[in-house]
């Protein structure tokens, strides 16, 4: 560790560190199968030692500040817990570590026949990145406080320890302004109007954050994203009267938000005067506080900024400068299964931890798409799921690959990765069924689901065009027995299986992210089949949909009677599976309709009949042009899911 207190990161700590995780990896995997009792620890620590024996969870606990923990890689938030017949021992080198260690012994504290009790065991322990966070976009669609910090509360059990607080957009300006109230008037916002965060609320939160060990970082976004400003005062950040505005508000919220970093933004914006930005960087440090900015956004060099975050792929580290990893951990565009795969399998910034120049991550919530409901909002967005995986990779480290990597689908050549998935899959749903019982978390087991997906049939274009593997529906043998190949006009279309719930045939971004096909042609139809065991039988529920509409996108909802614009089908068993009836029925692309029902997260799941036995499920995927008038992301995709009753 440097003498600022940042992380240094030298070749034996890393070679050291890649040791210890693959015995870690080992160990902690033998001791879940033998000691199944012990509830799932998330994160999971980086040493730990159980001997299968257990105490009343009463015994007295020691808790001291110690100068260093033996064998922790970063020391700033380390600790280590010793539980013994006699009572716990906790040490960190500060008081964070010993709130990390505190919400580790929860997780460890079990139930065994009604007596509360605690593992003997010996755990040490440390974050790979000092930031690991989210952050909610709340100038487009407004979250109340208490909302905020229930889900604060709820993050910092799993040691997540920032929360970026987007306060400024288009949409509406959320932070009160004493000096120019008007930017928070009503007729100055397009969305929630009238909803903003006072700053003796804003003060609040901020000291509630610092109860839980949460850094908060308050955005006022400049000089883009300012429309909300514009229309309040007719006139653009970067004029004279703007830039003199600009500094009254940020001196104002400076002096009532004891933090110590802002967000300035500088993202997506055309500058027109070149001395805005670093004069806003330089006020905010005459206030005491330390700057993020975007990248890609605003240039600097050395000593100009205090820390910047990625976003797109566009966006670079630069030496000397600390950087966060938002680039692929974006909630917006994606699969709630497939994305959460890639999450799990991703390495923050591609590395193994943090550096001086790599802090760590934040997970980004974006809204562009209005949703008035908040905990719809965080179904679409996959909210508690997604935060669950990060909590566990950026503590932990490591990682298969980065987003553009062969990571985001479980691949049956990859044994290991399928295995470490279904490790922590575990640990999330246990902790869905306990710790976050009765919040907002649509996810179920997916490590155990297979599907077996047709090479590409050519639909010149007609994706009514009708294949072969129609003629094979319904659930005849096993399968073991099923049709893997078909022939077609003298070619031979094989199939493939695959993992999960949800499969990208392409990826949203195209080819940058590689996919089930490596080379995905327009005017295509693929076929994939899942076959379903049922002991009886009976009815089942199928979350399935076809296309993931975007929180940030205006896309058009399905026409009546389709499942989307591509021509997809569903049959259970030969018999065909009707899509629901759609709420929104607009034909102009818009941002400003809320979803309602076009994702299986917001609607109830279809009933399906199972027989006894085996049952085939079926899916038709077409894909015409890979631009498209309906939707500006063509995703040749599907996220099938079925719950047993």
């Amino acid at each position: 560790m440097s003498k600022d207190g940042i992380y240094v990161l030298t070749p034996l700590l890393f070679i050291l560190f890649m040791k210890r995780a693959l015995t870690t990896l080992l160990i902690i995997t033998l001791c879940s199968l033998a000691h199944a009792t012990i509830p799932p620890l998330l994160p999971m620590p980086q040493k730990s030692a159980f001997t299968g024996k257990y105490v009343k969870a009463d015994v007295p606990v020691n808790e001291k500040i110690v100068s260093h923990i033996d064998g922790a890689i970063f020391q700033d938030e380390a600790y280590h817990i010793h539980i013994t017949s006699k009572g716990a021992t906790i040490e960190a080198t500060t008081q964070r570590g010993l709130y990390w260690a505190r919400q580790t012994m929860a997780q460890l504290t079990t139930d065994k026949k009604g007596k509360q009790l605690l593992p003997l065991c010996e755990i040490t322990d440390w974050p790979a990145f000092r930031i690991r966070g989210f952050m909610h976009d709340i100038g487009r669609s407004y979250i109340p406080v208490d909302e905020l910090k229930a889900e604060i509360a709820m993050l910092s059990r799993f040691k997540i320890n920032t929360f970026h607080w987007h306060l400024t957009e288009n949409q509406a300006w959320r932070l009160e302004s004493k000096k120019y109230p008007q930017l928070n008037a009503p007729a100055n916002m397009e969305r929630s109007k009238g909803k903003y965060y006072t700053l003796a609320e804003a003060r609040d939160l901020v000291d509630f954050c610092r109860k839980h060990h949460v850094l908060l970082i308050p955005e006022i976004d400049m000089p883009g994203h300012s429309a909300a400003f514009e229309r309040t005062f007719g006139f653009g950040m970067q004029t004279a009267d703007g830039t003199r505005i600009m500094k009254d508000i940020i001196a104002e919220a400076c002096d009532a938000l004891d933090v110590p970093y802002l967000h300035i933004g500088t993202d997506e914006v055309q500058f027109t005067n070149p001395q805005f930005v670093p004069e806003m960087v330089a006020f905010v440090r005459s206030k005491g506080k330390k700057v993020i900015s975007w990248n890609p956004g605003w240039n600097y060099k050395k000593g100009e900024i205090d820390m910047t975050q990625l976003w797109s792929y566009r966006g670079k580290a630069q030496p000397g400068i600390p950087a966060i990893d938002c680039r692929f951990h974006y909630a917006n565009h994606f699969d709630n299964y497939a994305d959460l795969v890639a999450l799990f399998n991703s390495r923050i910034y591609n590395q193994p931890m943090g550096s001086d120049d790599l802090a760590g991550c934040i997970m980004a919530f974006w809204n562009d798409r209005y949703i008035d409901n908040t905990r719809q909002l965080l179904d679409e967005n996959n909210f508690y799921p997604y935060m669950l995986t990060l909590a566990e990779r950026a503590w932990r480290g490591g990682g298969r690959g980065y987003f553009d990597g062969k990571t985001t689908l479980l691949w049956d050549d990859e044994p290991e990765q399928k295995a470490e998935f279904a490790e922590f899959e575990n640990r999330m749903l246990w902790h869905k069924q306990h710790t976050l019982k009765g919040q907002p978390f649509a996810y179920e087991r997916q490590s155990d689901v297979e599907w077996r997906i047709t090479d590409a049939f050519p639909n010149n274009g007609n994706l009514q065009m009708s294949f072969p593997p129609e003629e094979h529906l319904a659930a005849v043998g096993t399968p073991a027995t099923d049709v893997k190949s078909y022939e077609y006009n003298g070619n031979t279309y094989n199939s493939r299986t695959i993992t999960g719930n949800g499969i990208y045939l392409r990826h949203v971004w195209g080819t940058l992210v590689p996919e089930f096909y490596k080379d995905p042609k327009e005017n295509s139809t693929a076929y994939a089949t899942r076959w379903i065991y049922s002991k009886k039988a009976c009815t089942a529920h199928l979350y399935l949909e076809t296309y993931n509409y975007s929180r940030s996108e205006s896309d058009l909802p399905p026409r009546a009677g389709t499942w989307d614009y591509k021509g997809s089908r569903a049959w259970i068993n030969g018999n065909e599976i009707m899509p629901p009836v759609w709420t929104n029925t607009h034909t102009e692309r818009t941002n400003e309709l809320p979803l309602r029902n076009e994702n299986c997260v917001s609607r109830p799941p279809v009933d399906i009949r199972l027989n006894k036995g085996w049952n085939k499920l079926v899916l038709k995927l077409p894909v015409g042009k890979f631009q498209a008038k309906e939707t500006r992301l063509v995703k040749w995709m599907f996220s099938a899911t079925v719950v047993m009753p």
